[in-house]
């Protein structure tokens, strides 16, 4: 192949604004009325339906070389683009689990914990135990939600709470107590069938 033509590239801090531009774009032009909006909208749509067909296209060729699959799934852009398409290779599970390892480092030095439940009918369960509270624990799950729904948008929820508490633990003295009574037997005392036996084995 011959090489690349010397096209100019956007990093990801230039590809941000203008993905907020054109949300601010579109917004408007839902709310311009006529023909010509209706036109411009039809022309998005369009256009966003053939490019997810081009990049579907891409994930297939990718798939057969590996890691490459792999790689554009990383891509920060293409990532976004894969999700909006819904041509993201990786099942929901395993994405939600990926945005959770992400947290995990930022969190733990806020001094929290964070650890995937599970997914279940589009419902991820978050559980997120944190030292701070108020406003801060509730930042820490704010912070949870929007970075989960950003690497499975499809989730209809993301439920964040603290985790269960621990089973308390069993007195060493319940271990002597019989189910049907409330006190052990005396002192120095174990019982047999025919009755009181000291520890000396005489009756």
């Amino acid at each position: 192949m011959g090489e690349q033509p010397d096209v100019p590239r956007l990093d990801d801090a230039a590809v941000e604004p203008r993905l907020a531009r054109l949300d601010a774009v579109l917004g408007q032009l839902e709310q311009t009325p006529g023909r010509t909006a209706e036109l411009a909208l039809e022309a998005v749509e369009v256009l966003t339906e053939v490019y997810g067909e081009a990049l579907a296209r891409v994930t297939d060729l990718a798939a057969d070389s590996g890691g490459a699959l792999d790689r554009l799934a990383d891509d920060e852009l293409l990532r976004h683009l894969l999700l909006l398409h819904r041509i993201h290779p990786d099942p929901l599970e395993g994405r939600v689990a990926r945005a959770v390892d992400d947290l995990r480092p930022q969190l733990r030095a806020q001094g929290a914990e964070i650890a995937l439940v599970g997914v279940q009918d589009e419902v991820a369960r978050i559980s997120l135990s944190a030292s701070s509270c108020g406003g801060s624990a509730a930042a820490l799950g704010d912070l949870v939600r929007d970075q989960v729904l950003t690497f499975a948008p499809e989730l209809s929820a993301v439920e964040v709470a603290a985790p269960a508490p621990a089973p308390a633990l069993i007195p060493v003295a319940a271990l002597w107590q019989r189910p049907d009574r409330t006190a052990g037997p005396p002192t120095g005392v174990a019982e047999q069938a025919g009755g009181p036996l000291a520890l000396d084995g005489t009756a």
